[in-house]
């Protein structure tokens, strides 16, 4: 207690000007979030907060002239495991872009190593420029219809709940459990208390909707129709618009957000590649986007700072002004959101698109740090030997084949019915047709299960790509045209203990490994994502028409978002939540 007086008493003074502030930012203009305007102001910033406006003594002036100064960016749901990056990589990504705070739903390590995957990433994303939220898994297993590496009931989760870091549950995937009062999941709703449930509730409508929203959960990311995002807006929702790699939905979602209702609207990343990171950006892309289409800046940016602040109860963030912790951006300008300084906590961390030279030693160390945990997240691929006859595929005769459609930049996929090009009695692929065979191989257990269909719409002509990226179970997950490559490419996550591989004509000729639970590289941001780019170069070359197809084939194993996909255990008819047969009469 002494220790907040005394630091508080300082920021008093330093308030009423009795001693000099850190920082006084000169000459710009404030967004000011709080009161929904733009207006001249001189901002001081003594240890790590904001204290006060206009003229002060201070250590360091910095002119910033007719720039813009807002809050950091809080992007309120993001699932660090699809950037590939470890936080401290992370960091190196969007720091400079403007973003100061994240809120994580670690499911995807936890449905890999389970607690131990949970308190790896708090453990390693402590301390560092970037203020690292969790929220609470819910699922993991995420269904019963896929082999997961973990399984998290609420008991266990109860011990984490209360700790600082911890904002809430993780998105509630299983919305029929919910509605069917399933009592497991109601404990892990009920030991949540008065912080945050995340929804997760796919084109639920009408009275199952408000049976869902019966157990307090408050946030919906998975709207992609404007009558939906609507119903659950007027149902009590908050909507957070995603506007991720895989799935885009800003823009369809533009004409929800009103000046009457915007601050029940956040936008948040869900899944974000970093070869998207590197070369769009982060929030400050999704502002840019949402304002060139006509979105009034304040509104937009009122969208990733005090609004995600407020629904999670991050008091004394998300705004600029006395009191708040001193996270803010600094912009060239309200249209294309270029990014001049950044503080975090009152610290001067990025300028003009790249890191503080003290940041960045300071990010080797804890990287270096960091690097002695990894034993505990290593060794996550158990895998049974395989040979060919295990993707073999007997053809049953007069049948057609439920075949995975692929939507493009949607995660959500459709049932196509279509006969099956057969050889020798065996279903195969058929490039000429885009049909090709999707497997996927069970890697927490080493049971030798393997779930085998076909996908429509990757492109491939030849050779074979694999992942043991699959969320959410993240079993290995395999895409190609002939069974030799097919078996390569699992091979190799095998001894890789992790990665994206592409193989052809009997070589593995591109791979990223991801030894971190299988999910994340230990190489720096710009080799990974220089071994991303050639990955999708080279799965181009080979024909396919997706511009980032290891992201999107990691979707098509998860069995919560409609309509048809493939796990360890089989094919899936998301709607009727249960395993399906490949062929039909």
């Amino acid at each position: 207690m002494g220790n907040w007086i005394n630091r508080i008493s300082e920021q008093i003074r330093a308030a009423k000007g009795e001693f000099p502030v850190d920082f006084l930012l000169e000459g710009a203009n404030l967004v000011n979030v709080l009161s929904g305007e733009i207006y001249p102001a001189q901002v001081a910033i003594f240890q790590d907060r904001v204290v006060g406006f206009g003229a002060y003594e201070a250590r360091e002036r910095i002119n910033v002239q007719d720039k813009f100064i807002c809050p950091g960016f809080i992007d309120g749901h993001l699932h660090l495991e699809s950037t590939l990056l470890t936080p401290w990589e992370f960091v190196r990504a969007v720091t400079p872009l403007g973003t100061s705070s994240v809120v994580l739903d670690p499911h995807e390590i936890t449905n890999v190593l389970g607690v131990e995957g949970l308190k790896y990433l708090h453990e390693v994303s402590r301390n560092l420029p970037l203020s690292f939220y969790f929220t609470l898994p819910s699922c993991v297993p995420t269904t019963p219809l896929e082999t997961s590496g973990a399984t998290l009931e609420a008991e266990e989760l109860k011990k984490f709940m209360k700790k600082p870091w911890v904002l809430g549950l993780g998105e509630m995937m299983n919305f029929p459990g919910v509605i069917a009062a399933d009592p497991e999941i109601l404990k892990k709703l009920e030991i949540t208390g008065n912080k945050c449930k995340d929804g997760h509730a796919p084109l639920l409508r009408g009275k199952n909707l408000f049976a869902y929203l019966a157990t307090g959960i408050a946030s919906d990311h998975e709207c992609t129709q404007l009558e939906e995002a609507l119903e659950k807006m007027r149902s009590g929702m908050y909507i957070m618009i995603r506007e991720g790699s895989t799935s885009k939905n800003l823009i369809d979602l533009l004409p929800l957000i009103t000046p009457k209702n915007n601050r029940r609207c956040m936008i948040v990343s869900d899944d974000k590649s970093p070869v998207d990171l590197v070369n769009s950006g982060h929030l400050n892309n999704a502002l840019k986007k949402i304002v060139a289409k006509g979105c009034d800046p304040v509104l937009a940016i009122q969208m990733v700072t005090i609004n995600p602040a407020e629904y999670f109860g991050l008091r004394q963030m998300g705004a600029v002004a006395p009191g708040y912790l001193a996270d803010l951006v600094v912009l060239d300008d309200l249209r294309d959101f270029q990014v001049h300084l950044v503080f975090h906590r009152g610290r001067k961390v990025a300028q003009c698109g790249s890191l503080d030279t003290q940041v960045v030693e300071e990010l080797k160390i804890q990287k270096n740090k960091s690097l002695l945990l990894r034993s505990v997240v290593r060794n996550s691929v158990h895998l049974k030997p395989l040979n060919k006859s295990h993707l073999e595929i007997p053809a049953q005769s007069g049948k057609k084949a439920r075949i995975i459609q692929i939507i493009p930049n949607q995660i959500k996929t459709k049932c196509l019915i279509k006969k099956i090009k057969v050889e020798e009695g065996k279903a195969v692929s058929d490039p000429s047709g885009d049909i090709l065979k999707l497997v996927v191989v069970e890697r927490h257990k080493g049971t030798g299960r393997v779930g085998l269909g076909f996908v429509k719409g990757m492109g491939l002509k030849e050779g074979a790509l694999a992942s043991s990226v699959a969320h959410d179970s993240h079993n290995i997950i395999a895409v190609g045209v002939e069974d030799e490559d097919l078996l390569l490419a699992i091979s190799e996550i095998g001894r890789l203990q992790g990665g994206w591989i592409i193989s052809n004509r009997g070589k593995v000729i591109e791979a990223l490994p991801l030894p971190i639970a299988g999910l994340l590289s230990e190489w720096s941001l710009k080799k990974t994502v220089n071994a991303l780019t050639a990955l999708n170069q080279r799965a181009l070359e080979l024909g396919c028409t997706l511009a980032e197809p290891f992201s999107t084939l990691s979707f098509l194993a998860l069995p919560v978002i409609p309509e048809l996909k493939l796990t360890d255990l089989g094919l899936v008819d998301v709607s009727l939540f249960q395993h399906v047969s490949l062929f039909i009469d």
